[in-house]
């Protein structure tokens, strides 16, 4: 049997299996996106009941399989319990996590995008923070990190061409901590969704669910 490994992360999604399992993703700092499975963790009384949701931070306990791994322990920092009760909070959180899932690789160190994820989730429960702000900042940085934005200078006014260089190569500390004028926000909204039509392969399911409340 192989030693347990230890891995920081984020699930991503969970799904039940049989009776009392469950199959969970996480964007893991060490390992990329890797899938698990939570044997009895849908048991009342499992050690994973609460560990093996969606949005839960923490360091989990693996043990490698052939084509997965099987979660036996989890320290769990944060469960996000806050944003499951903020509407349409909760919405963006799912989007966020979904859109995490989609540019995932498994063997590809995530220290980067684990980070731009668990910030942005918090800054989802920030009043002086409109979602609809921090959704374009993670979008665009998430991009970034992945190799496939690129701003068309010459379609852009000089505000908008300046905020997406700044949410580009600022410190990741720092994504959060400014907002836009109504009209900047609009047209980095524009923007981004011309730019995902053109790049994404697939649609977002979450992204269809939130924009139907928004």
């Amino acid at each position: 049997m192989s030693e347990a490994i230890n891995a920081s992360g984020i699930v991503l999604s969970a799904m039940p299996i049989g009776e009392n399992d469950k199959r969970v993703v996480i964007l893991t700092r060490e390992f990329g996106k890797i899938t698990a499975f939570a044997r009895g963790a849908r048991r009342q009384g499992s050690a994973l009941l609460a560990a093996a949701n969606p949005f839960v931070f923490g360091t989990f306990s693996l043990i490698q399989g052939r084509t997965s791994y099987n979660l036996t322990q989890a320290s769990v920092k944060n469960y996000f319990m806050e944003l499951t009760r903020e509407q349409p909070g909760i919405y963006y959180g799912f989007y966020f996590l979904e859109f995490a899932d989609y540019y995932g690789r498994e063997g590809i160190e995530g220290t980067e995008m684990l980070n731009l994820l668990y910030l942005s989730l918090k800054a989802l429960l920030n009043p002086s923070l409109e979602d609809r702000l921090v959704r374009r900042i993670y979008e665009l940085r998430m991009m970034t990190v992945n190799g496939e934005y690129a701003p068309d200078a010459g379609a852009m006014s000089p505000s908008a061409l300046y905020t997406c260089q700044y949410i580009m190569g600022a410190p990741m500390e720092k994504l959060y901590t400014f907002t836009v004028k109504p009209e900047v926000l609009e047209e980095l909204e524009k923007l981004m969704n011309r730019h995902m039509k053109k790049v994404l392969d697939r649609k977002i399911r979450s992204l269809e669910i939130l924009e139907s409340f928004l």
